[in-house]
């Protein structure tokens, strides 16, 4: 059961309230003054505190809630009182105080005001497990140079409202620098909203980002709120913005000027607050010349550019980053971790890492999987690893053959080079049909059909 601390100068009230909550079965902790009660939260850690507004000595309540919501942000604070004036609430409540309770309490008030603190904390936590699942804790591994200089700019440009552009490869953690944008910002505690811009459909685009209202086309039963909307007050991050089609984004763009928006079938205006984070892999600034991105649009979005290196670039941070991965499989899944050899570390430096830091997330998983509490050595680290961990299979031409002077058929040579095309684009994509397709530049029937033909075993699709 959780454990609850009630810090109140007057006896009958610790003991009164202790013997309730006892009776509930929660585990009662309590102290007679403010020191002793911070003492004792240090110590035991609870889950829940009941804290009295008026109480002699250095600490009164309103210094211990400060406290304790520094020291634990999560933990409710409750505050109770019978002199407590409008002014002292207030200040409590902007403080964090998760609610104010009257003196003389009652049994009902009590119980309902902790049980409701107690469901949010673990609303909490289960919001911050399924982050970390979802690689959207904002936690940037790596303590090589370009990663140093990637945490600088971010502590510059996080509490700001500035638009930034994130770029870099596929799998280098553009979504990770976001997350940490919004948390170093004064919208932390507001929405952070994602849009993958290249897995929505073009004729939905518009809905998408700015909602429609009923019967607006065939198909819209209901009203639906767009993205721009969940996102007001806090961040929108518009991933792989660089595949939004021109005419979507001329309707981005007057809404990020104008900062409203209208759904589809609307003909109200809607205002909106938000700050925009952008990413993609491609160069925009050739896009631009082509005349597939508007170079308006592209002045507005890169106010600030962060480009995040790819993970050939910074092979000290591997060591870091494998441990983080083995470290994060034992969390969700309770397994012991791996050991790991200098001449693991050496096989991986060696290797291009064409989907980087998701290509080496994926790996450490399935071999964390495949030895649970052992210790992997280099060669099964190589065995998992396209093309034995030497080369990338995505540049790798078919040379061994014609150098040894056995004779070999064109036809057998572009055969083998497609096979190593295709498994380097599905071990980077985590095995993902989709995204190894759009990294190869085809439809995913398309690689279906030359998976089959090559042999090449299928892999789990989105």
């Amino acid at each position: 059961m959780p454990s609850l601390l009630i810090v109140d100068d007057e006896a009958n009230i610790r003991r009164m309230v202790g013997a309730l909550l006892a009776a509930e079965g929660y585990d009662v902790l309590d102290a007679p003054d403010g020191r002793a009660g911070l003492a004792l939260a240090e110590a035991q850690d609870p889950d829940l505190a009941l804290v009295d507004l008026m109480m002699p000595g250095e600490f009164d309540g309103l210094a211990v809630l400060e406290q304790l919501r520094s020291r634990s942000p999560d933990m409710p604070v409750i505050m109770m009182s019978g002199r407590a004036a409008l002014a002292d609430a207030v200040r409590a409540t902007r403080l964090g105080a998760f609610t104010f309770l009257e003196k003389p309490l009652t049994p009902e008030s009590v119980l309902l005001a902790i049980a409701s603190a107690l469901e949010l904390r673990q609303a909490r936590r289960t919001a911050r497990a399924l982050r970390e699942d979802l690689g959207l804790t904002a936690q940037l591994v790596g303590d090589s140079p370009p990663m140093r200089a990637v945490r600088r700019l971010i502590e510059q440009v996080g509490p700001t409202d500035a638009r930034v552009l994130v770029t870099g490869e596929s799998g280098t953690g553009k979504e990770l620098v976001a997350a940490a944008l919004h948390a170093s910002s004064p919208r932390r505690d507001h929405p952070f909203v994602r849009v993958n811009c290249a897995a929505i459909p073009r004729d939905l685009v518009e809905s998408e980002m700015f909602g429609h209202e009923k019967g607006a086309f065939t198909g819209a039963t209901e009203r639906r709120i767009g993205r721009f909307e969940l996102a007001h007050t806090g961040t929108l991050f518009l991933d792989e913005v660089g595949d939004l089609g021109l005419e979507a984004q001329a309707k981005l763009l007057r809404a990020i000027e104008a900062r409203e928006i209208e759904r589809v079938g609307g003909g109200k205006p809607i205002k909106v607050d938000v700050r925009i984070i952008s990413a993609t892999n491609k160069d925009l600034a050739r896009a631009v010349r082509e005349g597939a991105f508007r170079e308006d649009l592209l002045f507005r979005l890169n106010v600030i550019p962060i480009e995040l290196p790819p993970l050939r670039e910074r092979p000290g941070d591997i060591p870091l980053l494998v441990r983080h991965f083995a470290e994060r499989h034992r969390g969700r899944t309770g397994q012991a971790c791996c050991g790991w050899s200098d001449s693991v570390f050496d096989a991986f430096g060696r290797y291009p890492w064409p989907g980087n830091v998701r290509e080496l997330a994926n790996i450490i998983e399935r071999l964390s999987i495949l030895h649970p509490g052992g210790v992997v050595t280099a060669d099964e680290v190589r065995r998992l690893l396209p093309d034995n961990g030497t080369t990338p299979a995505s540049v790798s031409v078919v040379h061994d053959e014609v150098d040894t002077g056995v004779p070999v058929s064109l036809s057998d040579a572009l055969e083998a080079y497609e096979r190593r095309l295709i498994t380097g684009a599905l071990s980077a994509a985590g095995g993902n049909i989709a995204e190894a397709a759009r990294r190869l530049q085809t439809d995913r029937p398309n690689l279906y059909r030359r998976m089959r033909r090559l042999g090449i075993a299928g892999a789990q699709d989105d």
